[in-house]
C-alpha cells in the first residue's frame, strides 16, 4: 500500500501540497485530476521520493520516503513514468529498458535482454529494440518508457501525465497500452487531463485543487450528481474540460 498521511509541500511562500491524505492499495488503478498547478505532479514526485516533504509522511509498503535506507526500498516497489520520456539519448530502446535491471536489481544481462524484448513486443515496439530515442516516434518513447518502469518489476506504476507531449494519434497509442496494463490487474496512480479515459479505467478518482484533496471517491460516484458534480469546483473543472 501507497499510505498518504498529512502530507505538505511548500516551494518558498507556495504551499503546492496542503495535508494530503490517500491510500493506494494493491490492484487499485486510481486518477488523480486537477486544474494545472493543483500539486498533482508534485504528489508523484514526493512519492518517489524526488520532492523531500515540509510535513507529513509517505510510506510505500511500510518504507518511509523520508529515511534514506527505507527511500531504497520504497522506490524498489514503485516505477515512474514521466511526461517528457526522459530516455538516455546515447542508448537504444532496449538499452534504456536494460540498464536499471543490470545495475540495481543485478539481473544477468542476458535475461534482462530477453525479458526487455518480451516487454517491448506487449507494446508492438519489438522490431525498434536497437533503435536510438530520436528515431522514434513521441508515442514510441513513450512506450518504450513504459517498458523501463515495467523492467523493474514494480508493484506501482506512476504515470505524470505520460500523454501530454503527445499529438491526438501518439496519445490513443499509449493509453491503449495503459488500458491493457489496467485490465490485467496492474497498480496505477495516473495523474492526467484524459477525463474520458481515467473514467473508462480508474476504480477511484482523486481531485486536487490548490494543493487540497476535495474528493476521493469511486469513478461512478465522482461522474454522478451526488458526488464529484456536486461539489461546484469540480463540476466548473469537468464542464471546462468537456468543451476543450
Amino acid at each position: 500500500m501507497i499510505a498518504i498521511e498529512g502530507v505538505v509541500k511548500r516551494f518558498g511562500a507556495n504551499t503546492v501540497l496542503d495535508g494530503v491524505d490517500l491510500r493506494i492499495a494493491p490492484g487499485e488503478v486510481v486518477s488523480i485530476l486537477g486544474a494545472s498547478g493543483s500539486g498533482k505532479s508534485t504528489l508523484i514526485r514526493c512519492i518517489n521520493g524526488l520532492e523531500p516533504l515540509d510535513g507529513g509522511a509517505i510510506a510505500v509498503d511500510g518504507n518511509r520516503v523520508d529515511d534514506a535506507k527505507q527511500l531504497q526500498r520504497a522506490r524498489r516497489c514503485c516505477g515512474t513514468v514521466f511526461q517528457l520520456f526522459n530516455l538516455y539519448p546515447h542508448m537504444t530502446a532496449l538499452q534504456n529498458i536494460t540498464l536499471a535491471p543490470i545495475e540495481v536489481l543485478k539481473t544477468p544481462r542476458r535475461q534482462a535482454e530477453e525479458e526487455a524484448r518480451q516487454l517491448l513486443a506487449s507494446v508492438g515496439l519489438l522490431d525498434r529494440a536497437d533503435a536510438w530515442p530520436a528515431q522514434l516516434s513521441g508515442g514510441q518513447r513513450q512506450r518504450v518508457g513504459i517498458c523501463r518502469a515495467l523492467a523493474m518489476k514494480p508493484r506501482y506504476l506512476l504515470l505524470d501525465e505520460v500523454t501530454s507531449a503527445l499529438d491526438p494519434e501518439m496519445t490513443a497509442e499509449v493509453l491503449n497500452i495503459l488500458a491493457k496494463l489496467a485490465a490485467s490487474g496492474t497498480t496505477m496512480l495516473f495523474v492526467t487531463h484524459e477525463i474520458a479515459f481515467a473514467r473508462q479505467i480508474s476504480n477511484r478518482i482523486v481531485f486536487l485543487d490548490q494543493g487540497r484533496l476535495l474528493a476521493d471517491l469511486p469513478t461512478a460516484q465522482f461522474f454522478a450528481a451526488e458526488g464529484g458534480f456536486a461539489q461546484p469546483r469540480i463540476a466548473q473543472f469537468l464542464s471546462k474540460m468537456s468543451k476543450s
